[in-house]
């Protein structure tokens, strides 16, 4: 006799899976590099005689580079164009990644188990290309399918522009994704796109809302048992609209 909490038919047998594509942020996600950033800001800052600290440094976590780097000539006093400012701050958590990539436990393995079901994953990230490709390759060959990185959209988070790219590259739905993110911004930016969020806390504490769950780590989350955690608000979040 089969067991009262085991359907008699597999669901994915009737019915299409409920999650078509895992978007995962970069930074504070998949890899715990904020703290390089911050140090990268520090330093910078102090080169130019300003003065910066946490609350300012953890006020542009997840923003567009750009919008960082003006938000550093304003409020740290770093007297360069922004452009040179995201440079530099570039090289410096570039150097950083080369002694060592901080994996954030259980992001790798929720990639594995998502391509293993044939589930594709993009990377959504307000970090440049270079950077980005500096750790997309420490991983296996296929584990993105796509790649959306800070220097290729019009917009940055918290617009929806990266993760509607990230979607329409994939070929997918919005509403049927889940991104996995670490800030305000970037769950702002998931959001307004339509994608149900799966909130993982890194530097700064995230609250629950309508579209999302919040989690403290992915540690021991396949595939099957994040489609068990997020159906819920994947079912709210195929109601919504996207923003444009």
């Amino acid at each position: 006799m089969p067991s009262v909490d085991r359907p008699l038919i597999d669901p994915p047998l009737i019915d299409p899976p409920m999650v078509d594509a895992v978007l995962m942020d970069l930074d504070g996600t998949l890899i715990d590099t904020e703290q390089y950033w911050i140090t990268a800001e520090y330093a910078l800052v102090a080169e130019h005689g300003g003065t910066w600290t946490d609350e300012h440094a953890h006020a542009i976590i997840g923003n567009a580079l750009l919008r960082s780097a003006d938000y550093m000539r304003a409020h740290g006093g770093v007297d360069l164009p922004s452009p040179q400012i995201v440079a530099r701050l570039n090289d410096s958590v570039v150097s950083a990644l080369g002694q060592a990539v901080p994996w954030r436990p259980g992001a790798r393995e929720l990639l594995a188990s998502a391509r293993a079901a044939g589930v594709p994953c993009a990377l959504v990230t307000m970090s440049y290309t270079r950077m980005a490709q500096a750790v997309v390759d420490q991983l296996p060959v296929g584990t993105f399918a796509a790649v959306v990185t800070g220097d290729r959209v019009s917009h940055g988070k918290p617009h929806p522009e990266p993760y509607l790219s990230a979607a329409a590259a994939l070929g997918v739905d919005p509403a049927r994704c889940v991104a996995v993110e670490d800030s305000p911004t970037g769950i702002a930016s998931a959001e307004a796109a339509g994608c149900p969020v799966l909130a993982v806390p890194n530097q700064v504490a995230l609250q629950p809302g309508p579209g999302r769950v919040v989690r403290p780590d992915l540690v021991g989350l396949d595939l099957d048992r994040l489609t068990q955690l997020m159906t819920p608000v994947l079912g709210r979040a195929s109601s919504r609209t996207p923003a444009a």
